[in-house]
């Protein structure tokens, strides 16, 4: 939860999908654009039911598939429709969509190397940088706190997404995002050196 003076952000992590609970998780990015898994189905319902007893004003979602799924089901106690945020899809990961962070360390080294020392200005091969990741999404769930005074907001978003923006509002650097460990549907978040 980001409370923003008369604005209360609510921020989850969409339910897991097959390529989130693979051996090794597979990078989905923006390109994969599958549905939940049934086990991440089951964890939006837990969200939901988290935060039915809440008086929720708007929920808002990334458009990929897998965050409009777990907005959907969370909407439901509150009879709300779920408005979409181009800005906050989840990041470009370039070349290495539809990879493993294993094979990826296994068969190109180096750029494994520079993006894992700075993710801030190094980006996912072909794809985002944490700073430009920051860059669209920030200025677009600052607009939503604004434009939701005294209201309560769900956003659903994704691993990155939400590393991105806790950091900023956190005041870390850029760089400390990825340390930022959070489960689907945010049932563990935690800083971890």
């Amino acid at each position: 939860m980001i409370h923003n003076q008369d604005c209360i952000l609510y921020l989850v992590r969409h339910g897991a999908t097959e390529n989130n609970l693979a051996d090794p998780p597979v990078l989905q990015g923006r390109g994969i654009d599958g549905p939940l898994a049934s086990v991440g189905i089951e964890q939006a319902e837990s969200a939901e039911r988290a935060l039915a007893g809440f008086a929720i004003d708007r929920i808002y979602s990334s458009p990929l598939r897998r965050a409009r799924q777990t907005a959907e089901l969370i909407a439901r106690p509150h009879g709300l429709d779920v408005t979409t945020v181009d800005e906050i899809t989840e990041v470009d990961v370039g070349q290495w969509e539809g990879g493993s962070w294993k094979h990826i360390q296994a068969n190109e080294p180096d750029a494994y190397r520079q993006f894992v020392e700075f993710p801030d200005t190094v980006g996912y091969k072909q794809g985002e940088s944490l700073n430009q990741v920051r860059d669209r999404t920030v200025p677009a769930l600052m607009s939503l706190l604004e434009t939701n005074l005294s209201r309560r907001i769900v956003v659903v978003a994704h691993n990155v997404v939400n590393r991105v923006f806790v950091a900023h509002a956190l005041g870390l650097p850029m760089r400390e995002a990825r340390t930022l460990a959070q489960d689907n549907c945010g049932q563990h978040l935690s800083l971890s050196k």
